[in-house]
């Protein structure tokens, strides 16, 4: 769930369940959610990989942003998005991910050398270089991944429910009840009623994709899942509030209307990605039913 700082979170002043919802909020869901479906039930796998190596590319370049200004700076913005987009392309084709990140390694340090920048801000550009890579890259590599499951649609469609069921109901239930500051120093917006409210959700959200379309999903597999990716999703979120406050920024892109940018949107997906991809392939044995993304 994207943080939205306000003048009371930069003065430290806790604002109240009264604040309105902002009807622009429903722009972003009600042109996403029907695309987002088309793709992964009726197109080709290839689809969603595509869909994923450009969100990726604009979630990237947001990320570069916090650091090197709105403007960016054309070398580090170019590099980094040819990389995180080498890197998802690779993760898809097993054993040539290590050798992609040895690559990144080489070409990020290299790069310095032609850069253009200040000597002295080299090491901290490089750090953010290869973070953004990792950071965006890596952990959405694994949405073609789990698509490549058995039944992989079906988990698509799980993975995001529950990710966005447990954004949503940390975002009403911090608005409606929250009370009690849950990192002021971080997000002075969030609450523990909002953390609780979001792993009830996503915990619910968990058990209807079993009753409804993932019957392989055991009512233990539902708690863990919701609980564990409502967790997950939340220190997502968290971790990107943290950085925007490090940039002094409110949001971290304005492409999405109500909601910033694609960082701001895909916070906690780049968080629980990963962690329900691992779930399903160490501790629930699921298989690849292929290997390419198409």
């Amino acid at each position: 769930m994207s943080i939205h700082q306000s003048t009371q979170e930069a003065s430290g002043e806790f604002p109240r369940a009264a604040s309105r919802f902002d009807p622009r909020r429903l722009i972003v869901p009600l042109i996403f959610v029907p695309l987002l479906y088309v793709v992964i039930a009726y197109v080709p796998p290839i689809g969603l990989h595509v869909l994923v190596l450009g969100a990726a590319v604009l979630t990237v370049r947001e990320f570069y942003q916090l650091h090197f200004g709105p403007a960016g700076h054309g070398l580090e913005l170019a590099l980094g998005s040819a990389l995180t987009l080498a890197l998802i392309i690779a993760m898809q084709f097993g054993g040539h991910a290590g050798a992609m990140l040895a690559l990144l390694l080489l070409v990020v340090l290299g790069s310095r050398l032609i850069s253009g920048r200040a000597l002295n801000s080299s090491l901290t550009d490089s750090g953010i270089l290869s973070l953004g890579v990792l950071y965006v890259g890596f952990t959405l590599g694994h949405l073609p991944l789990t698509h490549a499951l058995d039944d992989g649609s079906a988990l698509i469609f799980f993975l995001l429910l529950v990710t966005w069921l447990g954004d949503t109901g940390a975002y009403v239930a911090g608005k409606t009840l929250g009370r009690h500051k849950l990192a002021p120093t971080i997000s002075p917006n969030k609450t523990v009623e909002g953390l609780i409210g979001g792993l009830l959700l996503a915990v619910l959200g968990a058990y209807a994709a079993k009753l409804t379309f993932l019957p392989m999903m055991t009512p233990v597999d539902c708690l863990v899942l919701g609980l564990g990716l409502g967790a997950v999703g939340a220190l997502g979120d968290l971790v990107e509030s943290a950085m925007k406050r490090s940039a002094g920024v409110k949001d971290a892109g304005h492409l999405l209307v109500g909601h910033g940018g694609f960082l701001d949107r895909l916070d906690s997906l780049l968080f629980t990605a990963p962690a329900f991809y691992y779930y399903l392939t160490y501790v629930k044995g699921v298989t690849a039913a292929r290997v390419l993304p198409w």
